[in-house]
């Protein structure tokens, strides 16, 4: 079936970015928006735009009755949910195909199966897959969270079993801490994804974090597009991606690349998606979880393959067949994307608030810039704080750290505190540099920063008292004095300017 208009239920740089790729397929697009998004740029870029609510994404982007409502005005064929928000939600998948209207996306069944990561553990078990020790099922009780954890070993991690992008996910280092994090979690968790059971699993410290990006259709058409290395994080969220990774070897690539192909498969899986694992220094791989959705970092599987990941999903959707198989897909260089913020990274990454006062942004070779705001765009507390994906494609890594690095020293962003100078000081790490870093990373990172500015106190003090102390003494003017013993006149009108 041909689409021939499209609703973007979301908001920021990824409606942006689908909105682009509808208007290059000539497709006719329409957006939503809280009332708070009012005069966003997918707003004032959109042919059409249409009020879902309030600001809470839980009276507007979340709500799938004003969503369907809106659809149906507009007059569409198929709605995009993007990522976030109701992207993994069986339930919205299932009201889209109810009203006659198709769901870019898998179907309500495949999200229920590898949504549910307890479910999509056991279908990676079937394939062969090992998953992370830990429950086959949601936890009903702390009481239950408080036995397998004794059983699997402390320290654990509460997961949500619905949605990503690292909500719902606490460390609970020994039985003390889990009734709060228990809590926490499972709090965190019905916030964000309407759901609020979790399950439980041993933590790897220090483990890679590894994704492969995949596209299937609807005739048995399945191929990855190569991995990505997501283990600069904070807060279980990605911050810095790159693909390749450095540290797999191509014959653990090529092992894992067939594991992602081989459990969206016996999902019945259609369109884009991710297959995570977890890997540790030994080069051993464990199932983590499919996203199944599209990615905030595809761009730089884009950048490597040349292919449209978004105008594959659209096509996909339609019902058309994949126009390459996995010898077709040729990768080429070397790319990173990172994640720009409105946090403060001095204080644990606290999402901060305001309105960007000026805005430049990098440009030049190998540059791509999926920005969702502008110069006088307003950051809120109600939704995520990402502002814009730098992505820097290159020959090879050593190019494109370096373009990366460039293009963070032009951005400019005024107003608010980002994470560009974070990203600035991953990039010039000697593990990043080496391409020898783990999930650790980060906390190293900002452990040192936070060592030096202890220091950079103490020298300040230290500079600040001898100051005071060399000010204080009687001062002797006799060198600059004129011949009467009086201060020269230029001497002293000289250092009343300096003064000012």
């Amino acid at each position: 079936m041909k689409i021939n208009k499209i609703l973007i239920a979301n908001r920021g740089e990824i409606a942006l970015r689908i909105l682009r790729a509808c208007n290059e397929m000539n497709i006719r697009s329409a957006s939503i928006y809280s009332d708070i998004d009012r005069t966003s740029l997918h707003v004032l870029y959109a042919e059409e735009a249409y009020s879902v609510g309030a600001a809470p994404s839980s009276e507007s982007y979340l709500r799938i009755d004003k969503i369907i409502d809106v659809a149906k005005i507009a007059g569409v064929d198929a709605i995009h949910p993007g990522y976030g928000f109701l992207s993994e939600n069986a339930e919205f998948a299932k009201a889209v195909a109810d009203n006659e209207m198709i769901f870019i996306g898998p179907s309500p069944e495949a999200i229920n199966l590898l949504g549910d990561k307890t479910k999509a553990k056991a279908l990676a078990s079937s394939c062969g897959v090992d998953s992370v020790p830990g429950s086959d099922k949601p936890i009903e009780s702390l009481e239950s969270a408080l036995e397998i954890a004794e059983e699997i070993g402390f320290p654990v991690l509460l997961k949500a079993a619905s949605g990503g992008g690292g909500k719902g996910m606490r460390i609970v280092n020994d039985s003390s801490a889990m009734e709060k994090m228990f809590r926490i979690a499972s709090s965190e968790a019905e916030s964000s994804f309407g759901d609020p059971s979790v399950f439980i699993e041993k933590y790897l410290s220090r483990p890679h974090h590894i994704e492969f990006q995949i596209l299937a259709d609807a005739h048995g058409n399945v191929v990855h597009l190569g991995d990505r290395e997501c283990s600069v994080q904070r807060r279980y969220q990605k911050i810095i991606e790159e693909s390749p990774s450095p540290f797999i070897t191509d014959e653990v690539r090529s092992k894992m690349g067939e594991n992602a192909v081989e459990i969206v498969q016996a999902a019945n899986y259609l369109g884009a998606g991710t297959v995570e694992f977890l890997v540790n220094s030994e080069m051993e791989y464990y199932f983590l979880e499919v996203n199944t959705r599209l990615q905030v970092e595809h761009t730089i599987t884009e950048m490597r393959t040349g292919i449209d990941i978004v105008k594959e999903q659209i096509r996909i959707a339609e019902g058309n067949k994949l126009s390459f198989t996995q010898e077709d897909i040729r990768f080429t260089g070397h790319a990173i994307e990172c994640r720009i913020t409105s946090e403060d990274t001095s204080n644990d990454f606290l999402p901060t608030t305001g309105r960007i006062t000026s805005l430049i942004e990098p440009g030049g070779p190998g540059i791509r810039i999926d920005s969702g705001v502008r110069q006088g765009s307003e950051m809120t507390a109600y939704y995520d704080p990402l502002m814009s994906k730098l992505v820097a494609w290159g020959k090879d890594r050593a190019e494109s750290i370096a373009r990366s690095d460039r293009a963070l020293s032009e951005y400019v962003i005024s107003g608010l505190p980002t994470s560009i100078p974070f990203c600035k000081k991953v990039l010039n790490h000697k593990d990043f540099l080496e391409g020898d870093y783990d999930t650790s990373l980060s906390d190293s990172i900002l452990k040192y920063s936070a060592s030096a500015d202890h220091e950079s106190e103490h020298t300040a003090a230290a500079i600040g008292a001898a100051t005071y102390k060399i000010d204080s003494k009687p001062k002797n003017f006799s060198n600059g004095s004129s011949l009467n013993g009086h201060l020269s006149l230029w001497k002293r009108s000289g250092r009343e300017s300096s003064l000012r």
